[in-house]
């Protein structure tokens, strides 16, 4: 919840630690904030370094996402977020697999968890960007769209069921 305790909440509660808040996204046991300075916090579980504070412990206030600015959106996945910056590239950060299977959400080649951000591979000029649980979608400025990732049902909307591990129009 990010109040500094692990009680279950039935009504609104002020979240510690945390102000200057221009977007949330809330992942399967975490939130991120981006602030209106470009930098982002994130609490709650971190098994897959969902926090992207460079560790994998959770945590019950908001810590500092590790050596991220210049945000323009955030947006949480099942266990992984991704980050669109304002130069139109993005970093993702988190779980990187389908359980024990490559998942490729990360967008950077690899299936590697990643517990601080990492810049997504062959993406440039990104206008608006959406994690799914082990996929990302991001919205270029040309209009197209580019995905990656787990995409054994389709998802990747490319005609395959095979997973990218980077992105794909």
């Amino acid at each position: 919840m990010g109040d500094g305790t692990n009680i279950e909440k039935h009504t609104p509660i002020t979240i510690s630690n945390l102000s200057n808040v221009k977007q949330v996204s809330a992942g399967r046991d975490f939130t991120v904030a981006l602030l209106n300075d470009g930098t982002v916090k994130a609490c709650g579980e971190n098994n897959d370094g969902q926090l992207g504070d460079g560790t994998d412990r959770g945590r019950n206030t908001p810590v500092v996402v590790s050596g991220l600015s210049n945000v323009k959106q955030i947006s949480a996945g099942g266990s992984h977020t991704v980050a669109l910056l304002n130069d139109g590239t993005a970093k993702a950060w988190g779980s990187n697999s389908f359980f024990f299977t490559p998942g490729g959400q990360l967008g950077d080649g690899t299936s590697i968890d990643r517990y601080i951000p990492v810049t997504v591979s062959n993406l440039s000029n990104g206008e608006q960007i959406s994690a799914g649980n082990f996929h990302t979608v991001a919205l270029l400025n040309d209009g197209t769209i580019k995905a990656w990732g787990y995409n054994s049902g389709g998802q990747l909307g490319d005609g395959t069921t095979t997973t990218k591990l980077i992105p794909i129009t």
